[in-house]
C-alpha cells in the first residue's frame, strides 16, 4: 500500500488512512465551530457583519460580563453595579419575565432596550412601566447620512453624562423613539423624515424634523434607556462614529454588563451547555469527579502497559530492536541498566530518581513471576 509522500520520513501511513484522518479532523473542526458560533442577527457569538461578537469582546475585556438566559437571574444581580442590554428580542416577554426586568430597574438597575421595527421592544417598555415607545417606521435623511439616506447620521446630541464624548451616532435602518416624559439623549438632524420603507422617496407629506433616537427615563430607583437602532451594536457598525463611545457610556459607571438572551435564539449549543454547567454547582462537582476518575484510570492504564512492556520477554525483544540493543538469543530479559537506558530514551523528562524507582519495581515484579514459574 502506497505511503503518503507528504508525511515525514519514517512515518509508515498509507494514503487512504492519511486521507481518512484528515477528513476526520476536518469534520471535528467543523463540529466545534458549529457548536461555538452563532449565525443569528445580533448574536453575541456571530462573528459576521450582523453579529455582536466585537461588542461582547470589548466589554468582556474590562468588565464582568454575564449572559442571562433566564429572567429569574435578574433577582441575583446587584442593581447598583449592573446594566442590562436587551438587543432586538425575538419574542415578547410574558408577565413573569417582564416583572423580573421591571423589579431589577425599580431596585436601581439600568435597562437598555434596543429595537427598531418589531413589537417586542415596545411590549417590554410597556410592561416595565417606561413611557418611551419605538415608532416602527424607518429614518431617512437626504442631507446627513453614511452610505445612503437610509443610514442617517444623528447629529443632535444633548448634554448628558451618557453622551459625554459623543458627537453623533451612525445609524442603519433606525426608527424614532417617542419619548413621552423621557429625556432625549440623541436625535437626528433637522432634515430627517420617517418612511414606511427604507427606499421610499421624500414626498410632500413627509415632515422634515429632528426626531429622538435615544432616550432615558427613571423607573423606580433605576433607569430605562430606549435606543431606536439595535444596529449600532453589530460588528459592521460598532466602529462608526460615535457608536462605540455611546455604548461604552451606557455601562461606564457599572461593574457588570448583562446581555439578556432569555428571548433570543442566538446562544450556540456548546456555549449554552457551559452556561448550564456554570449555573449548576452540583453538576460542576459531578463533572469534576468524572474528570479526576478519568485521569486516574488513564494513568493506571499507561503504567500497566509500560509494566507489561518492561517485564515481558517478547516485549523486551521488541524494545531491544527499537533502542538498538544487541539481541539476546536465549530470551533472557534486559538487565536493570538496560531498562534504565530504555526509560531515559523514552522519557527524557523523567529524573534519575523516578527511573530508578520504576526499574526497581519492575525487577521486583520479574523476580516474583520467576518464583511462581
Amino acid at each position: 500500500m502506497a505511503r503518503a509522500s507528504w508525511l515525514p520520513e519514517g512515518w509508515n501511513v498509507s494514503l487512504p488512512r492519511a486521507l481518512l484522518a484528515a477528513l476526520g479532523c476536518t469534520v471535528l473542526v467543523a463540529l466545534v465551530v458549529l457548536a461555538t458560533v452563532s449565525t443569528t442577527a445580533f448574536g453575541l457569538y456571530n462573528p459576521t457583519w450582523e453579529g455582536t461578537s466585537d461588542l461582547r469582546e470589548e466589554i468582556g475585556a474590562d468588565r464582568n460580563l454575564d449572559l442571562l438566559t433566564d429572567t429569574a437571574e435578574y433577582g441575583d444581580l446587584d442593581p447598583d453595579k449592573a446594566v442590562a442590554f436587551v438587543i432586538a428580542p425575538d419574542e415578547e416577554y410574558d408577565d413573569q419575565a417582564a416583572a423580573a426586568v421591571r423589579q431589577f430597574a425599580e431596585r436601581g438597575g439600568t435597562v437598555v432596550v434596543f429595537e427598531n421595527f418589531e413589537t417586542s421592544g415596545n411590549a417590554l417598555l410597556s410592561d416595565i412601566d417606561a413611557e418611551a415607545r419605538f415608532d416602527g417606521r424607518v429614518f431617512r435623511d437626504e442631507q446627513h447620512y453614511f452610505r445612503g439616506p437610509e443610514m442617517p447620521v444623528a447629529t443632535t446630541v444633548e448634554n448628558h453624562t451618557l453622551t459625554e464624548g459623543v458627537d453623533r451616532l451612525t445609524l442603519n435602518l433606525a426608527t424614532a423613539v417617542e419619548p413621552g416624559n423621557a429625556t432625549v439623549l440623541v436625535g437626528t438632524s433637522e432634515f430627517a423624515y420617517l418612511a414606511e420603507e427604507p427606499d421610499a422617496e421624500l414626498d410632500d407629506e413627509d415632515e422634515l424634523a429632528s426626531y429622538p433616537v435615544a432616550t432615558i427615563e427613571s423607573v423606580g430607583a433605576g433607569d430605562v434607556v430606549a435606543v431606536g437602532d439595535p444596529s449600532i451594536t453589530i460588528n459592521a457598525m460598532l466602529g462608526e462614529s460615535d457608536n462605540a463611545v455611546f455604548l461604552e457610556q451606557l455601562y461606564a459607571d457599572s461593574d457588570r454588563v448583562v446581555f439578556d438572551l432569555s428571548h433570543h435564539e442566538s446562544v450556540p449549543p456548546l456555549t449554552s451547555t457551559l452556561l448550564v454547567i456554570r449555573e449548576t454547582p452540583l453538576l460542576q462537582v459531578l463533572l469534576g469527579g468524572v474528570a479526576i476518575a478519568a485521569v486516574v484510570a488513564a494513568s493506571r492504564g499507561q503504567f500497566r502497559r509500560l509494566g507489561r512492556r518492561l517485564t515481558g520477554t517478547a516485549g523486551w525483544q521488541q524494545v531491544r530492536r527499537r533502542v538498538g540493543l544487541r539481541s539476546d538469543p536465549d530470551g533472557q530479559m534486559m538487565s536493570a541498566d538496560e531498562r534504565a537506558r530504555y526509560l531515559r530514551r523514552q522519557h527524557p523528562d523523567w529524573d534519575e530518581e523516578r527511573i530508578n524507582r520504576i526499574v526497581t519495581a519492575f525487577n521486583r515484579t520479574t523476580e516474583q513471576e520467576s518464583k511462581r514459574e
